[in-house]
């Protein structure tokens, strides 16, 4: 299904827009984020399922023929070696359906950009103090 064309409020309205087969790898997605970001809220973003914490964390989505999963530039950057099996660009991943998703490379992303977005919101607020 072609879910570019569709507007959802929830994570929930745009997992369920999917077959049976995608919506499985795309709860499996997002319980892996949540379950690395648990203070981390669910939004939609760029009608993307969205993890929020001070800030976009990741994004992820269906396509035709992968899960599309958007850690970021620095996400991307910092595990440039273990994403080179697969298909990207600066800030984003393709997990081809079919093949099994790392879902320990995920988590590990996740962790990271949970680190990263904390520090940055740490430095700003120590900013807004001075």
């Amino acid at each position: 299904m072609d879910a570019s064309n569709l507007s959802f409020a929830t994570v929930d309205e745009y997992i369920a827009c999917f077959p049976t087969d995608i919506q499985e790898l795309l709860l499996g997605v997002r319980a892996t984020i949540r379950e690395a970001a648990p203070e981390a809220a669910e939004k939609i973003s760029y009608q993307m399922p969205t993890f929020d914490l001070h800030g976009n964390l990741v994004h992820f989505a269906a396509f035709k023929n992968h899960i599309g999963f958007y850690p970021g530039a620095s996400g991307v950057a910092a595990f440039q070696q273990e994403l080179s099996a697969y298909k990207g660009a600066k800030g984003s991943v393709q997990f081809p359906i079919g093949r099994p998703i790392p879902h320990e490379l995920i988590a590990r992303i996740v962790r990271y950009r949970v680190a990263e977005n904390k520090e940055r919101a740490a430095a700003k607020a120590s900013r807004r103090k001075k």
